[in-house]
């Protein structure tokens, strides 16, 4: 990626963070949000682990069949990044391959507990920051972030009585 495709896309992920915030976020929408994202990648016929978690209390997962313990441990690890700077794993990453950089060399994380890839969103709540994660683990990381992220427009649509989906 040249320089100006990763401020372009860094500019995305900030705009992202910035609106998909809710007021409040209880267990019912977790199931809600998680059974979203279970169709949809279902209609795409392939298959993740999805877990979603509120202050570090798993409050969804499912590891859908086709997926390996592995993705269930890449959700694991990308939502340490999110739980360590409030930003999606995607977001992250990228910003550590512009620097050219990586979480072990700049911070010094172990690659067994953290992981920068695409997947992880934080839960932010308005007016209080990150609470949580929503993650899945199991298509290409750039496709793990978009799925996470038009989901969770969706979702927030509906919430406002949008009829349309992203």
């Amino acid at each position: 990626m040249a320089i100006n495709e990763y401020e372009q896309e860094l500019a995305i992920l900030e705009q992202e963070e910035g609106e998909i915030q809710f007021s409040a976020f209880t267990s019912e929408m977790a199931l809600t949000v998680g059974m979203m994202l279970y169709e949809e990648v279902k209609r795409r016929g392939k298959a993740v682990v999805i877990h979603i978690a509120r202050n570090q209390q798993c409050l969804f997962h499912l590891a859908m069949e086709g997926t390996a313990i592995d993705n269930a441990d890449w959700v694991r690890r990308k939502s340490n990044v999110v739980h360590h700077f409030g930003k999606s794993s995607y977001h992250v990453g990228t910003k550590l391959r512009q620097q050219g950089k990586t979480l072990e060399n700049k911070y010094g994380f172990a690659l067994r507990d953290y992981a920068d890839h695409g997947g992880a969103f934080p839960l932010i709540i308005k007016d209080v920051g990150p609470v949580g994660t929503i993650a899945v683990s199991g298509l290409p990381q750039k496709e793990d972030h978009e799925l996470v992220v038009s989901v969770l427009r969706n979702y927030l649509a509906e919430l406002n009585g949008v009829a349309t989906r992203v």
